[in-house]
């Protein structure tokens, strides 16, 4: 099992590396940078803008029901929300979300072209396929998926506002109060921290998975589970270290 694991660790690496051994040409990077960004962008809107609504409204009506205490002002729901969206739901809740989303699709369309032997065709013709295939991906998922968590962010509170007014928990004026108290800049530093780390968790092992598919259309499915799998795993683990380090 240690074997099996700095196997796919040094292959990971030096994927990594082949990336910026032998670049293209720039131009050839630009199409599918922009290519990649709406793919992964705009593709996983919808499902960040359900989700995200859903989340802060669930928050707010769990939170008011702990808080039953008539000494607690009622702004303090809408602190409460504020924060653990910031801080934990949106950046985390949903980058597990894309790296099923983003992630399965990746190694898929990598690893079909595996199969259909394209990459190889690619490498015949000279080009640097770990960089012109690969690194868009890494680089489109670097510029978009923390726009989602940002997307998600005021989402999640504009959601825990709508379900604590609709539900009489809360009115708006002492929702925007609470939104307003002790507000920490950081704490948005934070989640934009997460958000880049989760980014390139989700692209770059959805890629290796992908990339590195061995045998025929049935392996191109477990290679995108494992891939999902693994970004999930990594993305619990550096959610904890990253709160360790920087919290």
């Amino acid at each position: 099992m240690e074997f099996k694991f700095f196997h796919h660790f040094g292959t990971y690496l030096l994927m990594l590396k082949g990336m910026f051994s032998r670049p293209e040409n720039p131009r050839m990077y630009w199409k599918q940078l922009m290519q990649q960004s709406v793919d992964i962008g705009i593709g996983s809107l919808g499902i960040v803008f359900i989700i995200s609504l859903f989340m802060g409204g669930v928050t707010t009506l769990q939170t008011s029901y702990q808080l039953v205490s008539p000494i607690i002002p009622k702004a303090t729901i809408a602190q409460i929300v504020r924060d653990t969206i910031i801080l934990e739901f949106a950046p985390t809740l949903t980058s597990i979300v894309l790296a099923g989303v983003v992630g399965s699709k990746i190694a898929s369309e990598l690893g079909n072209m595996r199969i259909s032997e394209q990459i190889d065709a690619l490498e015949i013709m000279g080009i640097n396929t770990k960089g012109y295939l690969v690194l868009p991906k890494i680089l489109g998922a670097l510029l978009t998926i923390p726009c989602l968590v940002v997307i998600s962010g005021f989402l999640g509170i504009y959601g825990g506002k709508l379900a604590g007014t609709a539900a009489g928990i809360i009115s708006n004026d002492e929702f925007m109060l609470g939104l307003r108290q002790e507000l920490r800049v950081y704490n948005i530093f934070f989640a934009l921290s997460k958000s880049y780390t989760f980014a390139f968790i989700i692209s770059s092992v959805s890629a290796y998975y992908g990339y590195n598919v061995q045998g025929g259309a049935l392996e191109i499915g477990k290679a995108s589970t494992t891939a999902v799998v693994v970004s999930c795993i990594l993305i619990l683990f550096m959610d904890y270290a990253l709160s360790a380090i920087l919290l």
